[in-house]
């Protein structure tokens, strides 16, 4: 096969392939999710809602959409790909934007607040992780880690953005221009990727390795790219080039037969492991995230300004821990790096006690961004190791459906426990321990060999 400079790895095609996935989590989940909360004191004040209203809006929109229509993404995704759904997300999340900023009654929140969650299934992790696992097999890790940046640019500049509208032209103007410019900044980018490599490009699943290995060789191997309708070929199935240019044994083990692999996959431990230990550190930060604005400026007396700084900061340094969590995952064992994530998010949660003293708080803002950057990004690339790629999408539509219940009760209960107890000490002491049993179910995973043995067993 004849080479070209843009097909190669971090060239061409898969730098587009790798912006587009930056800009739609910038828009989808940096602007749309991490923005919204950033309103949650003014829907208090404006309307006198109670901390369990305005975090139910979340919960209700999620509890509807992620059980009716996450499945059903991730089975459009494997057939359709996830070109089409980014797409639709992104028209919805912008939409949604623009009608909150314009409600004046609970049932316009509720009905805004479902269109945005369905905006974020369509449009928002699923359908990008699913595209760049299309594209990337050994960088996998760094492609991710590069394009899931967007969603720690997007949240770390959107509370300065908003303070900054909001100081000019009060709330509901700059919800609406948060909604437009989710719609004008993403929707060109996904219009115009290509969701499966060509055959030309399908070297973007090799590693930079094989540019020194002949091309008649088990490289070709890495090259080859699935198949139209789905089948994969069995060289494929069986190899994997390492970026050391060696096979790995479990890797040319482990590919799983489409179709019917994802009943086995259901039939192992691994599986609910994964599962839990993904709802739970979901839970506690989503927990945390959605209460944050809440807690500094109406519990903590905290300003405007103040709250966007220490919000902003979260999100900037979950920066670095993309970058980090990215890097260390193509490097070492996944299942630690995911134990590493979910400790951290755990040990920061304690220091929301302390919010009265700024040292606290930006230490908070240091660990808890650390966590938060590795979140969503461990999440495919441990159960792509565990499972393989070729039902990724639906697996994928079912533990980001579990994910996505997690997130929307945990806020919720924690507005609850704040309404009838008068402080939110309840609530995150709720977060910490539901935290600390998403690292203990992460920590009982099996090792990645062990569980190809398993899925064989049940296949």
């Amino acid at each position: 096969m004849t080479r070209s400079s843009a097909t190669q790895p971090g060239t061409g095609a898969g730098i587009q392939v790798a912006l587009t996935s930056f800009v739609v989590l910038f828009s989808i989940v940096g602007l749309a999710l991490y923005g919204l909360p950033l309103y949650y004191d003014f829907f208090v004040r404006d309307f006198g809602w109670s901390r369990t209203q305005v975090t139910s809006g979340n919960a209700l929109s999620k509890l509807v959409v992620g059980p009716l229509f996450g499945f059903v993404a991730g089975w459009l995704v494997d057939r359709f790909g996830p070109r089409r759904l980014m797409l639709a997300g992104i028209l919805m999340a912008g939409v949604a934007l623009i009608g909150l900023g314009r409600m004046t009654a609970l049932w316009m929140f509720y009905l805004f607040y479902l269109l945005n969650a369905l905006g974020y299934v369509c449009g928002g992790p699923l359908p990008n992780q699913v595209l760049l696992s299309r594209w990337f097999e050994v960088a996998r890790g760094r492609a991710m880690g590069f394009a899931y940046l967007g969603i720690g640019v997007g949240g770390a500049l959107v509370p300065l953005v908003s303070a900054s509208l909001v100081a000019a032209f009060g709330w509901r103007i700059a919800l609406q221009v948060l909604g437009l410019l989710i719609i004008v900044l993403a929707l060109p980018f996904a219009y115009a990727v290509r969701e499966s490599p060509g055959v030309e490009d399908a070297r973007l699943k090799g590693s930079r390795s094989d540019e020194r290995a002949p091309a008649c060789s088990e490289d070709n191997v890495v090259a080859r790219r699935l198949q139209p309708g789905g089948s994969i070929d069995d060289h494929d199935r069986a190899r994997r080039l390492q970026p050391g240019g060696s096979i790995d044994d479990h890797d040319r083990a482990r590919g799983l037969q489409p179709g019917g692999s994802i009943v086995a996959i259901l039939r192992t431990p691994a599986f609910y492991l994964l599962a839990l230990g993904s709802m739970c550190s979901i839970a506690a930060v989503g927990g945390a995230n959605q209460h944050l604005k809440l807690y500094l400026s109406l519990d903590r007396g905290y300003s405007q300004g103040e709250a966007a700084r220490i919000i902003s900061l979260v999100l900037a340094i979950s920066i670095a821990g993309r970058l980090l969590m990215g890097w260390l995952a193509d490097r070492m064992a996944k299942k630690h790096v995911m134990l590493l994530i979910y400790l951290l998010v755990a040990v920061s949660i304690p220091l929301l006690f302390l919010a009265t003293s700024g040292t606290a708080m930006y230490a908070f803002a240091v660990v808890f961004g650390l966590g938060l950057g590795g979140e969503y990004l461990i999440i495919p690339l441990i159960a792509a190791e565990l499972f393989g790629v070729s039902v990724l999408g639906r697996l994928l539509g079912v533990v980001l459906t579990a994910d996505g219940v997690a997130e929307a009760v945990s806020p919720m209960l924690v507005g609850y426990l704040r309404d009838v107890s008068g402080s939110y000490r309840v609530g995150f002491f709720w977060l910490i321990v539901v935290a600390l049993a998403g690292a203990a179910a992460v920590a009982a995973l099996p090792r990645q060999g062990d569980q190809v043995l398993a899925v064989k067993e049940r296949s």
